[in-house]
């Protein structure tokens, strides 16, 4: 993936954490997805923390408001009677990537955390915003970005209606 993939685009890094909200401790997994969609040539500020529930909800409303390119969440997404990421998520977009969601488990438990299949993280499209619910481990957020890695550029070309090359061997001008 080039670097370059989020020249010109815009991303949010929503952190839902009660804990890391109150100040009890430092968002761990924000500044890990700020810093990789940096590298990554998009405009990302500061990861917007707040607290589980509601909260996140309409923090979430207001951050697809401004129409980013694409937001990624991290926390939220466990069994605990506080992890309502994806149910605060689903409402708001329009349709689901699911293949995108089920890579990110399946990559954690292929390296060796049989726990990554707990994760309920959804991917979805609301509107022209590609929404990623991530882990809330810094080694969850880290394995997941390396899935998004040779996916996200070739999505957020097709968000918009760009058309893509085509695998059709006739088109192929090498004789293969």
């Amino acid at each position: 993936m080039s670097e370059a993939i989020g020249a010109g685009r815009r991303a949010v890094v929503v952190t839902v954490s009660t804990r890391a909200a109150a100040g009890v401790y430092a968002d761990r997994s924000g500044p890990v997805i700020v810093e990789r969609l940096r590298a990554w040539g998009f405009h990302a500020g500061p990861p917007v923390v707040v607290p589980d529930g509601d909260e996140f909800g309409m923090a979430l409303r207001e951050v697809l408001a401004s129409e980013p390119d694409l937001v990624l969440t991290t926390g939220g997404t466990g069994l605990t009677p506080t992890d309502v990421t994806p149910e605060q998520t689903a409402p708001l977009v329009d349709r689901l990537v699911p293949g995108v969601a089920e890579a990110i488990r399946a990559a954690g438990v292929a390296r060796g955390v049989p726990t990554a299949m707990l994760s309920r993280g959804l991917v979805g499209l609301a509107g022209r915003t590609l929404v990623a619910n991530l882990p809330g481990s810094r080694g969850g957020v880290t394995d997941a970005l390396d899935v998004l890695a040779p996916v996200l550029g070739h999505a957020l070309d097709q968000i918009p209606g760009s058309d893509h090359p085509s695998h059709d061997s006739s088109d192929d001008s090498s004789g293969r």
